[in-house]
């Protein structure tokens, strides 16, 4: 599982939570992953929306510009349940290893 699987996966878990606007999507992946671009977060984000593992809608603001949010689709769900499913293997390989 690479880096790019490892980031779409915790965007995915994070909107199976709760919808969330781009830039707290970002914070919080920013807190496991500090070294990732803001750019790369946003494009893994978009080639979700294109796969229809996530939707973006527009939200209410209180002032200011109209804040983007994204939600998970069924389709997310089910990548979401892969992904979570290819990171135990990977973990359950890594152990067999003695790599811990």
């Amino acid at each position: 599982m690479l880096k790019k699987d490892l980031i779409e996966l915790c965007l995915l878990h994070v909107l199976s939570v709760e919808d969330l606007y781009g830039y707290e999507i970002l914070r919080r992946i920013h807190e496991s992953f500090p070294g990732t671009q803001e750019s790369g977060i946003y494009a893994l984000l978009r080639g979700l929306c294109r796969e229809g593992c996530t939707e973006q809608y527009e939200g209410e603001t209180s002032e200011g510009p109209t804040r983007k949010y994204y939600r998970i689709t069924r389709a997310g769900q089910k990548k979401r349940e892969e992904l979570l499913e290819e990171w135990r293997r990977l973990c359950d390989a890594l152990a067999a290893l003695g790599v811990e």
